[in-house]
């Protein structure tokens, strides 16, 4: 057997996750301006050369972080929703959207920052939109049960996600607690707001 060596460099999710990680930190801390691909680099413990194996440049990259850590968490809302009528769903998807938020802060923190800045109008709209087909699958399926208003899919989402990322916001600056009585309760609003 003949084996061939060459000088081309592999990708390693190790080393990708791990650049990820060091970017949401960075950004949570210095902001995107002051966050430099070689603080990256030292924060994720490669090379700076090593990230350009991975990313075009630092625009690439959180772009891909973002639709990334998108993926991720509409991974955790939409677990164990699939057999439930859209009552059912409706509420474990805001308790499991709840708990990505409690487990990740950081990620958390990331997708709010780049939400609202100049990054969010350069995405791809179609392939960041694809992580929340679920979502628009659920207000089908209720509007098909006739228990959701027949609304637009994005109003609808409007009355529920706000309210858990306001509440979230304000829980990580320490100012109120997500306990059950306000997890309960935000479902309840939640289904108010959407029910025909």
């Amino acid at each position: 057997m003949i084996v061939y060596y060459t000088d081309m460099r592999y990708k390693d999710n190790h080393k990708k996750e791990a650049i990820y990680r060091a970017t949401i930190l960075l950004l949570n801390k210095e902001g995107f301006s002051s966050t430099s691909m070689s603080k990256i680099a030292k924060h994720a413990g490669v090379s700076a050369s090593t990230i350009y194996i991975y990313f075009k440049n630092k625009d690439d990259m959180l772009k891909k972080l973002y639709l990334d850590t998108k993926q991720k968490m509409s991974s955790k809302m939409f677990t164990d929703t699939t057999n439930d009528d859209a009552k059912t769903a409706l509420a474990k998807v805001i308790r499991n959207y709840i708990d990505f938020i409690l487990d990740n802060k950081d990620a958390f923190l990331f997708l709010q920052q780049f939400t609202n800045s100049p990054y969010m109008t350069e995405l791809d709209d179609q392939e960041a939109s694809t992580y929340f087909t679920p979502m628009y699958q659920l207000v089908k399926k209720g509007q098909k049960e006739g228990v959701f208003k027949d609304v637009d899919t994005d109003l609808l989402f409007a009355y529920i996600e706000p309210p858990i990322t306001e509440l979230a916001k304000r829980y990580f600056r320490g100012e109120v607690d997500f306990t059950e009585d306000r997890i309960n309760a935000l479902v309840n609003l939640a289904w108010s707001a959407i029910k025909k």
